[in-house]
């Protein structure tokens, strides 16, 4: 959030979720550094030899990151990757107290969980054995009406589009279940487009160096995963397979299409896909998955489903069958016996730049907070959120909201019938503050201590009869999508909901004992991101039901996309390497929802010191500022930078903080200068809202 689309989700999560490893992969675990790096990463971390006007991440974070060092575990490491890491020891901590629960209580099901991803001797020992039922189903195919019925039984609710950005599935589609677009009453199922190993089309198509060697060693990673599970001519197999993901990926969207509201809202009744996407019996299909009473779907990308729907007519049984034979065992190779883990990390930690994996407690953490996540997260925050916290964040929400609602009342080109909609949205939107109001229940969730695998399969197809289980209920704008112990924050635009998970509420995040400044600057602006996020390029498509409806005015929609145009080239600009530049319109997004919710946590800093009695000055300007930066703390392999700038939503962390340069005060605090690097024209400088 503040890490996509729309939340402040870091940008290895794909990495992450490929690997099977914890969303803090990036991050450095207390046990890696001394104490003294601990109190470096979280202290000024200033370089005075640089000028804020100059580069203003350098000046901020440049001393810190001089001496910072990247265990080899890691891919990076940070002040957002601390938390993370100080969130996984609690969580550490709470699995070690359920082991001492009694069986069959909601907490031992979490110890099970556990112990059972953590028994690698067991899962060594039981070898293929788990996995063959799916191998041999797989064999058993015997005609492409059989193929549609195998993929429409295996596809999961294993994407979420806008709220977690994440649009990766192994699978050849992927299921969200949210409200409809145009239903806000109503839930639909959206199926959006997969079916690759590498994390976007870009890793197929980029003709680069880097990138053709990566597809080759791609291709020798799917030849030894089939060679261990004794696929015969697994070379052949493995250049078959390949092959058809390059035909995939060619059908697929691009980055900067999957972030386009209007390219995405396309509506297909059940009876339009034999026309619209032939080459699969969708009628199995969709029985296979239980979609068939399902009238109409919202499709993200019609060019990938009507691409791999021929993809299943036109390629040969025998070639999907060694496609289904490597996925299937890719998907679940940390619940696999060693041998395929170790080969799995070796492929794609070449993405990451780690040479060495996390523990394999780590993982196991991270296994049971994905399929357990509400029932560690009760535990979570009954011992890490207190009631003081969560009252003082609420006002710190009350002043956002506020300040936001001021900028907009005040703006002076919006129309009057726009403004009076924008308002209307900022009033209906629901804020959740450190934990759902309603808890999962899991107890429908088999778990067994001695079948770690299994217990993947079944949490996966739990949570798909979950999504599924929406169908006809009641839309629910207080479902949180993700679990307290998340360090992240996120914008629900068609819930027009906001939710800020304990994990993230956090010092130096926010710190009772903090200074208004300091907490406005860090929590504040990720307060005020989430919220500016219901009114960037994507989120200002929505209205305050969560209906996506043009509520500008043409005028007002000009005037808007001529701000957001001078956001993008100013992104543009800034070139990590020689070869690769920031996508200033794939970021967009996230680069308004920066900008305007530091702008409003500016304002509301400023209120809440009057409100108390407090006058703001420069030096306080300082402090909100340099908090600010320090929030986006961050240094990652080149390997992960550039992952960043190709495929995700949010600028590289030292370029977000550069967004100050927007803000007039920033001058004024830290006397930036004409002729400096960051300098701006007063008339150059971008005000979005």
């Amino acid at each position: 959030m503040k890490n996509k689309k729309l939340p402040r989700l870091k940008p290895v999560a794909v990495l992450c979720m490929m690997l099977a490893l914890p969303l803090s992969t990036s991050l450095a675990h207390a046990a890696d550094l001394t104490p003294e790096e601990i109190a470096a990463v979280k202290g000024d971390g200033i370089d005075n030899s640089v000028k804020p006007g100059q580069d203003f991440n350098k000046y901020a974070n440049g001393g810190w990151e001089k001496n910072a060092k990247i265990p080899d575990s890691k891919s990076g490491v940070g002040l957002f990757d601390m938390l993370a890491e100080e969130s996984d020891d609690a969580v550490a901590r709470i699995i070690q107290k359920t082991l001492q629960a009694e069986p069959g209580t909601a907490a031992r099901k979490i110890a099970d969980y556990y112990q059972a991803y953590l028994n690698t001797a067991g899962i060594d020992q039981r070898g293929l054995a788990p996995i063959q039922p799916r191998l041999d189903a797989i064999a058993a195919l015997n005609d492409k009406a059989a193929l549609a019925t195998y993929l429409g039984h295996n596809l999961r609710a294993d994407v979420d589009p806008i709220n977690a950005t994440n649009v990766f599935t192994e699978n050849l589609f992927g299921l969200w279940v949210s409200q409809g677009f145009h239903h806000h009453a109503k839930y639909q199922a959206y199926l959006l487009q997969g079916g690759l190993g590498l994390p976007d089309r870009e890793y197929y198509l980029a003709n680069s160096a880097d990138m053709v060697k990566l597809r080759a060693n791609y291709q020798d990673y799917i030849a030894s995963v089939l060679k261990m599970a004794n696929v015969p001519n697994a070379d052949i197999a493995a250049k078959r397979v390949f092959d058809l993901e390059l035909k995939i990926a060619k059908g697929h969207a691009s980055r900067e299409d999957t972030s386009d509201m209007q390219k995405v809202d396309n509506t297909w009744r059940k009876a339009d896909f034999n026309k619209k996407a032939p080459g699969l019996d969708w009628n199995a299909y969709f029985a296979a998955s239980g979609l068939d009473k399902q009238t109409e779907f919202l499709i993200w990308h019609p060019t990938a489903l009507k691409a791999s729907a021929s993809l299943v007519s036109s390629i040969s049984l025998d070639t999907w069958k060694d496609y289904l034979r490597f996925h299937s065992i890719n998907q679940r190779a940390s619940v696999l016996p060693t041998v395929f883990f170790k080969e799995k990390f070796k492929f794609y930690s070449a993405l990451t730049g780690t040479s060495v994996p996390e523990s394999r407690e780590k993982y196991a953490i991270n296994a049971t907070n994905n399929a357990l996540g509400e029932e560690v997260g009760k535990l979570y925050v009954a011992e890490n959120f207190s009631p003081e916290a969560k009252e003082s964040i609420r006002s710190m929400v009350t002043n956002l909201l506020a300040a936001l609602s001021d900028r907009i009342q005040n703006n002076t080109w919006l129309a009057a019938s726009t403004k009076k909609e924008a308002l209307q949205k900022i009033k209906n939107t629901y804020v959740g503050v450190g934990y759902p109001e309603k808890w999962r229940d899991y107890s429908g969730l088999e778990v067994k201590a001695d079948d770690a695998y299994g217990n993947a399969e079944r949490a996966s197809a739990f949570e798909y009869q979950r999504a599924l289980a929406k169908f006809g209920q009641p839309i629910d704008d207080t479902e949180w999508c993700m679990n307290p112990q998340l360090v992240n924050a996120v914008n629900m635009p068609l819930q027009n909901a906001i939710d800020f998970p304990a994990a993230y509420l956090q010092s130096p995040n926010f710190d009772l004992n903090a200074s208004i400044a300091t907490n406005y600057g860090a929590l504040g602006a990720t307060i005020g991101h989430e919220i500016s996020h219901s009114f960037d390029n994507t989120g200002a498509m929505f209205d305050a039901k969560g209906e996506l409806r043009n509520w500008w005015t043409k005028a007002d929609l000009a005037r808007f996309n001529t701000s957001a145009k001078a956001l993008v080239a100013q992104f543009d600009q800034y070139q990590p390497f020689p070869d690769l530049a920031v996508k200033g319109q794939q970021t967009l997004g996230e680069n308004i929802a920066d900008l305007v919710g530091l702008m409003a946590s500016y304002d509301a800093y400023h209120a809440a010191m009057k409100q108390k009695g407090q006058e703001p000055t420069e030096a306080t300007d300082k402090e909100f500022f340099m908090a600010y930066a320090k929030s986006f703390r961050s240094k990652v392999r080149d390997e992960v930078l550039r992952t960043i700038v190709i495929t995700n939503e949010h600028a590289p962390e030292q370029y977000r903080v550069q967004t100050v340069r927007n803000l007039d005060a920033w001058y004024k605090a830290f006397d930036v200068k004409p002729g400096e690097a960051l300098y701006l024209e007063p008339k150059a400088r971008v005000k979005v809202w």
